[in-house]
Order: structure tokens, then C-alpha cells, then sequence
């Protein structure tokens, strides 16, 4: 039989899976009917992010397309998540490793498994799927990993350059949020009520534990498959997104995996390509399913013929908050990324040009420099994308081409070097490379962002020197870009980068005096060197809206107090389902706030509301979380209630202080 020939397929919505433990994971399964008979391989998305009302919509596009065509896709929720027991302790914990690993093998042994197993996610499960692919289960062939990373420290929603970003507050809200949600009454009708408040009772306030960790040490190594890529022996494909903050790790897995490897990266936000944005999307199930029909069946697809990256050439467009699509090439590249040509420019008075110089350029940003950033990592949907860049670049110091003869495909990692000092013991940096179009628009290609005390490196910064010159090397992330001739190349350089990475403890003053961009060349026609099928999926999540989604992004100057804040409010609507009655809506809220020459004036906050509904049950939770600092520590406060039929039964605060170290 093969994957052309559709096969009737049984979805069980709450199949348990015992740990050694005792601990039941429940999981959404989707199994051909004659499996038993006629066994299947099985693919695994291992999450905590509510397989009955969170994951929802993208799973009933996603896996019954796969189990149709020959494959047992088992979706299940990680422990003290959605209506699994048990409790999260944090995220990729040896637990949360140990119970994917456990579920492999005991998937490979059932009746209806032919012992081949695949693993893939996007996010979250992602990233576990390339730790659990380290840690060897051998069932496991493949995995499929989409917006992970290899580096927990420096390239995930913590850390970036040594410097805090804002988005693990952030993101930290969102647990807090989602870990606080009842498991699904008619799936837990004894018992759904003790299970959610020792949920509640044990939630761990995430934010403070990652910032108990403000260097790169042994637990940020832990699940970081950079520590040794030789580990992973499944045969990985991996994908990015353009707009997405984890586009790295594809070029990384490529370059260092000595297993089979190949890279895809499209012009998307944190979203699947079969219907993510901007467009164009592809038939991602039709790549996936040549992918697990080769390494779980055994069939010649000519995955392995592929090209080794398959990365989007985005068009030149004029900046903008949002994109519906971008106008671009697929491009079919054989090199690694680090064999791809390597054009050099040098930084002199506001200009780029061929020949080394000195020169003396002094950077004194505002703190609220970086407000055209966009989103850390553009997944909700809304206006999240950097948009202009013209008042940023007023608020740093520009370097830029005459108007180029030539266009520039840029594919790669820019590289930048400057020799700088700052009057401060402690400071950043933040690079962007700019499309400086002619009407005076300005697009960032790409960014780095460098905590200056982590310029020799993360595992033991020190305080700098005021005054002292130093050298630093800065990779900007990975990105494929088309400058057109006539248009112009821009460095832009500022010391503060706002509400993307928390401010210094002191506005600081850095002086320039030196200065390489180094920028990764691979030039292309006007063609696509690859074609992708158009995309498939199978039905949709069958839905009553109840209350409409919208996604809100705001400015708000205090011209009295001359604070800026940006308000953040992405509702996600509610929605009842169709087939079993059950009702959920969220509204996320953030507030990012910051004076423009007090970087101790910067605060952070938080605010989620959770509604769960069935059958006269009415189930809410406020996830509240708030951050600011002094010269000194970091204060973080978060409180969660929790109401049942709009009474409190369950409240919890914690306040926690943490000293700044070399941050």
C-alpha cells in the first residue's frame, strides 16, 4: 500500500499513556483502521500547548493528512498540561525528555506501530524533538524541527548577544498562562478539579528562573544540541522562517549535523508553511510526507537528492508592519553556509566603502531607540513586523553606500566587527543592516544585538573598562535578501534597543573608531531554482465563533511624564467546537514602558485572560506578571486567579528579586 492510497483512519481524542511513574499523558491520536493489521510508522508532536483547545486548528490540518497516508500521528499533551496529570517543572527538563523518549518506545512496541518512529513540531516541539533526537531512543529515524534553535542561551526567547530580552518576561506570561488552564472536565470528570489546582498550587513563575541564569552555564548547555551536534543520528529537516525570530538554527544543522540534513527557510512568521504568512506557503505536508516515507517506510523519494538549503530570496518591498506575501525566489544551494562568497565593506565617516579608514563616531542612543523593531518573534498575527526604520536610524549612527550599480544577494549571516570603547562599565550594542531605498524609506535586512560585558564570551563576561578600546565580532542573524541596484547598503549602530532587549543599568556613550561588514554573497537569476508543490491540507477545525479575534499595537507617548509605552493586545476571540461543545477565548495582554533618558525607568507587564466553558462549568484564569529594575537587581512580581463560575477559588502571588550580574 502506498502513501497515494488514502486510508480510513480512527481519531481517539484522549488516549492514555502510562509513564513509569504513573503519570497519564493524554494524547490525540490518529491511526489508520487497519494499522493492526497492516502496521504504520508513527510521528510524534510532543507539547503543553492543549491538544483539546490550544493546538486545535493547526493539528486538524496537520495530522489527519499524515495518518490517512499511512502514518499513526500521536499528539500529546507534555505532563501538567492540557488534560495530561502530573506537573511542569520547566521547559525541555530531563522529566519533560525523559516522558518523549519513554513515549517512543512505547509507541514503536504497539501493535499498530512498525517500531519506525518520526518526532516533529514547530516552537516548543521543535526544539524538544531536536534535544530528544540527541539523546538517541532508537526507534526514532527522523525528525521534522521548525522555529527551534541549537542554542538555548543565545538564540532562543531568553538571551540574545549576553543581553535580556524582553520577550522572556514575555513569554514567561504566556505560561503562566497556559499552565494555569483546567484540563477538560468531560475528560477528567472525577478529578479535572483537584487536577487543576495542584496545577495551580505548583505553576512555576518562569521568568524568574531564567533570569537566575543570566550567564550561559550548565543549564542553558542542557538541551542545547550545539554542545554536540554528533549526538543527533535522525535524519533532520529543518525549517525557518524570514520573519520568524528562530531562522539560525536551519543554517546551523546543515553546516555541523553529520546525519542526513537539509534546510528549508520560506519568508514566514512562527507559523507552519502549509498556511503561514507572508506568502508564498508550500506544500509543506507533501515535503514532510516524501520525508517520512523515506527514512520510516523505506521509499525512494529523492529527499536525499534534494538540494542541501532551499532558502526564499525575499524582494525588496517597502517596509511595513505586516505582509500579506513577498515577492521573491526560491533558491537551490549545494554550499554550506559558511562556503558562500563573502563581500567586504568598511565603516567610515556615515559612509560604507571598499578601503579601510579610521574615523571617530559617537553613539548616544535615547532608551526608546528600537521602537520600529517589531515583535521578537512575529507569531500572533498582528502588525508585529519591523516597519520603517527611519526615526530609529535619527537615534543612531548611519553608515551607508552610494546608491548601488549592482544588486546584492545577501545569503547568509552578515558578519560586523568594530573597535569601540564606552564610558560605562556595562553597556550594549545593536547593529542593523539596512535597505536604504531611494525615496528615503528604510528596511531592516537583518540585526544583531551585542551585551558588551559577553564580548569575549558568555560563559564569564566581565565589566568593561570605561574608556578602553575593545574589539567585538558580531553575527547578524541569517537572512536572504535581494538589494536592488540604486539602492543603498546601511549599518545602523545604537546603544540601546527598546522594548526588543532590556536597557543598561546607565545610559552609556560608546565611541567608534573602526569598523568591517562583511556580507555573504550568493548571486541568483530572476527564476525559482526550486518548485515547491502548492499547499494541502486536510479539513479545518469546524468551529461557532463567539467572539471575533483582533490584534492591537500601540504607542502611547505621557506627555507629562515623557514615558513612551507600547500597548500590546492580541485577542484571540472564543470559539465553541463543533463536535464536543466545548468553549475557550483568551485575551493577551503587554505594556512596555521606558523614559528616553532613564534606562531605569524601563517596565515591563503582563496580562492574560483564559475563559473555559461545558456544560453549566464556567472556568477563568488572570495570569498577571510585571518587571522593572534598579541600578542593581531586577524586581519581578506575578499573580494568578483563578475563578469558577466567577468565583475565587484560587489565588497565588510571588515577588521575587534577582541581582543584575554583568547585565
Amino acid at each position: 500500500m502506498t502513501s497515494n492510497t488514502l486510508r480510513d483512519i480512527t481519531e481517539n481524542p484522549d488516549l492514555g499513556i502510562i509513564m513509569g511513574d504513573g503519570t497519564r499523558l493524554s494524547a490525540r491520536t490518529w491511526i489508520p483502521r487497519d494499522a493492526s493489521d497492516a502496521p504504520v510508522p508513527a510521528i510524534l508532536e510532543f507539547l503543553p500547548y492543549r491538544k483539546r483547545d490550544g493546538t486545535t486548528a493547526r493539528d486538524c490540518l496537520t495530522h489527519p493528512y499524515f495518518a490517512k497516508r499511512g502514518y499513526a500521528c500521536i499528539r500529546v499533551d507534555m505532563r501538567g498540561n492540557g488534560d495530561s496529570e502530573g506537573l511542569m517543572e520547566d521547559e525541555y527538563s530531563a522529566q519533560e525528555l525523559a516522558d518523549a523518549v519513554e513515549t517512543i518506545n512505547w509507541l514503536a512496541a504497539q501493535p499498530w506501530c512498525n517500531g519506525n518512529v518520526g518526532m516533529m513540531g514547530i516552537s516548543w516541539g521543535g526544539f524538544n524533538a531536536l534535544q530528544v533526537a540527541a539523546l538517541q531512543p532508537e526507534p526514532l529515524k527522523a525528525i521534522i524541527t521548525l522555529c527551534s534553535t541549537v542554542d538555548r542561551y543565545a538564540d532562543d526567547i531568553h538571551y540574545k548577544g549576553g543581553c535580556l530580552l524582553n520577550e522572556n518576561l514575555g513569554w514567561s506570561g504566556t505560561m503562566w498562562s497556559y499552565s494555569s488552564r483546567a484540563p477538560d472536565p468531560m475528560l477528567r470528570p472525577d478529578d479535572w478539579r483537584e487536577i487543576w489546582l495542584d496545577r495551580l498550587e505548583n505553576e512555576p513563575f518562569l521568568a524568574a528562573h531564567w533570569l537566575d541564569h543570566q550567564q550561559r552555564d550548565s543549564y542553558w548547555e542542557h538541551g542545547s544540541v550545539c554542545e554536540d551536534y554528533s549526538k543527533i543520528k535522525a535524519a533532520t529537516l529543518a525549517i525557518g522562517g524570514w520573519g520568524d525570530a528562530y531562522k539560525n538554527a536551519p543554517p546551523a544543522l546543515i553546516e555541523n549535523v553529520t546525519a542526513p540534513a537539509k534546510a528549508i527557510i520560506g519568508p514566514w512568521v512562527h507559523k507552519y508553511p502549509h498556511f503561514a504568512i507572508p506568502e508564498p506557503r508550500i506544500g509543506f505536508l507533501q515535503e514532510a510526507l516524501r520525508w517520512w516515507d523515506h527514512w520510516l517506510k523505506g521509499e525512494d523519494t529523492g529527499v536525499e537528492d534534494d538540494p542541501l538549503y532551499r532558502p526564499y530570496l525575499m524582494d525588496a518591498v517597502a517596509p511595513k508592519s505586516w505582509h500579506t506575501e513577498r515577492a521573491g525566489r526560491w533558491l537551490a544551494i549545494d554550499e554550506k553556509p559558511s562556503e558562500l562568497t563573502r563581500e567586504i565593506w568598511h565603516l567610515a565617516p556615515e559612509t560604507l566603502q571598499s578601503e579601510p579608514t579610521q574615523f571617530t563616531a559617537t553613539v548616544a542612543s535615547p532608551q526608546t531607540c528600537g521602537a520600529h523593531s517589531g515583535e521578537y518573534c512575529a507569531i500572533w498575527l498582528g502588525p508585529e513586523l519591523p516597519d520603517d526604520q527611519r526615526s530609529d536610524d535619527a537615534m543612531s549612527v548611519v553608515f551607508k553606500t552610494e546608491p548601488l550599480a549592482e544588486p546584492r544577494d545577501i545569503v547568509g549571516a552578515p558578519q560586523i566587527t568594530l573597535t569601540l570603547s564606552a564610558d560605562k562599565p556595562q553597556a550594549q550594542i545593536a547593529v542593523r543592516l539596512l535597505d536604504i531605498q531611494p525615496n528615503g524609506a528604510s528596511a531592516r535586512i537583518t540585526y544583531g544585538v551585542l551585551n558588551l560585558s559577553h564580548h569575549q564570551n558568555h560563559a564569564e563576561p566581565a565589566p568593561l573598562n570605561p574608556n578602553q578600546p575593545i574589539t567585538i565580532t558580531l553575527d547578524l542573524d541569517h537572512i536572504a535578501y535581494r538589494l536592488p541596484a540604486g539602492h543603498r547598503l546601511g549599518v545602523a549602530v545604537s546603544n540601546a534597543y527598546w522594548p526588543l532587549i532590556w536597557p543598561s543599568p546607565e545610559a552609556s556613550t560608546l565611541s567608534l573608531t573602526e569598523g568591517t561588514l562583511a556580507l555573504p554573497l550568493r548571486p541568483s537569476g530572476t527564476e525559482d531554482e526550486w518548485v515547491f508543490e502548492p499547499p494541502e491540507a486536510d479539513e479545518p477545525w469546524k468551529v461557532e465563533t463567539l467572539r471575533e479575534g483582533s490584534n492591537s499595537r500601540k504607542t502611547i507617548t505621557d506627555w507629562t511624564t515623557g514615558t513612551v509605552t507600547l500597548e500590546i493586545i492580541d485577542d484571540f476571540g472564543k470559539v465553541k467546537d463543533s463536535d464536543h461543545g466545548l468553549i475557550n477565548g483568551s485575551i493577551a495582554r503587554e505594556w512596555w514602558s521606558i523614559h528616553p533618558d532613564d534606562p531605569l525607568s524601563a517596565r515591563g507587564k503582563t496580562h492574560w485572560s483564559d475563559e473555559l466553558e461545558r456544560d453549566g462549568i464556567t472556568l477563568r484564569t488572570e495570569a498577571m506578571s510585571e518587571m522593572h529594575s534598579d541600578k542593581t537587581h531586577f524586581h519581578l512580581s506575578a499573580r494568578i486567579e483563578a475563578y469558577e463560575n466567577n468565583v475565587l477559588i484560587f489565588e497565588k502571588d510571588v515577588k521575587r528579586s534577582i541581582a543584575r550580574d554583568n547585565l
